[in-house]
């Protein structure tokens, strides 16, 4: 029958893809990244941990160095969930540790981590990435978002979460979700509100996409099935 199939495969030029059975098949592997803010990193945490996202962490990796006795350290070691440490320069983004460490997971999510990942590190870990962008895509791109939506005087505000791509904040959106402000509002208003939308929405991304229900197409575009 493989052989039939390969057969097939050749003729229709079609590639081989594999479908997970929802509940048989294994979680998928995890590996989350994430600086020094956490906001997003702990919500990930108790939302699997309340069961809410189909995933198996394997591990967290940071280049934010957390104290012994920090919220996430604890949480972590009671659920028998690996830490590393890395600390980033300019010129060294340790990218080929993160590559070692990552190499057994089916995906990864950047959860508000600060480092920019360079095509290499793409084309040699050739998986999924899942990012949460503070602000609302295409607008508002690169550092500093919340600034860059205070100072454009914007009346909604929003999170983004979509596929990794060479192209900074660029890739497939897969969710976002907005929240109105005004002129009565401060640059710290606006980063406290979209913090509450960047949890919501990057778990909504993860969710949907272990549940299989993101369909990319068209190069940049996604069809989320309700």
């Amino acid at each position: 029958m493989d052989k039939d199939f390969d057969e097939l495969s050749h003729h229709f030029k079609a590639e081989k893809s594999i479908v997970r059975v929802m509940g048989s098949d294994p979680d998928l592997k995890l590996a989350v990244l994430a600086s020094w803010q956490d906001h997003c990193l702990i919500d990930l945490l108790h939302r699997w941990q309340e069961g809410e996202l189909p995933v198996d962490i394997c591990c967290v990796i940071s280049n934010h160095n957390r104290g012994p006795n920090t919220h996430v350290l604890r949480f972590l070691e009671r659920h028998g969930i690996p830490y590393h440490y890395l600390p980033t320069s300019r010129g060294n983004k340790r990218e080929a540790e993160i590559l070692e460490l990552v190499s057994g997971t089916d995906f990864l999510v950047l959860a508000r981590y600060m480092q920019v990942l360079s095509s290499t590190f793409l084309h040699n870990y050739r998986k999924d990435i899942i990012n949460i962008h503070h602000g609302l895509l295409p607008s508002f791109k690169g550092a500093n978002p919340y600034r860059q939506a205070y100072e454009a005087g914007v009346k909604l505000i929003g999170a983004t979460s979509h596929f990794v791509t060479e192209e900074l904040d660029d890739g497939p959106i897969i969710e976002q979700m907005v929240d109105r402000v005004s002129h009565r509002d401060s640059l710290n208003a606006f980063a406290t509100r979209s913090e509450n939308l960047e949890k919501q929405c990057l778990g909504k991304a993860i969710k949907y996409y272990c549940e299989q229900r993101i369909l990319r197409y068209a190069v940049n575009k996604t069809i989320v099935f309700g």
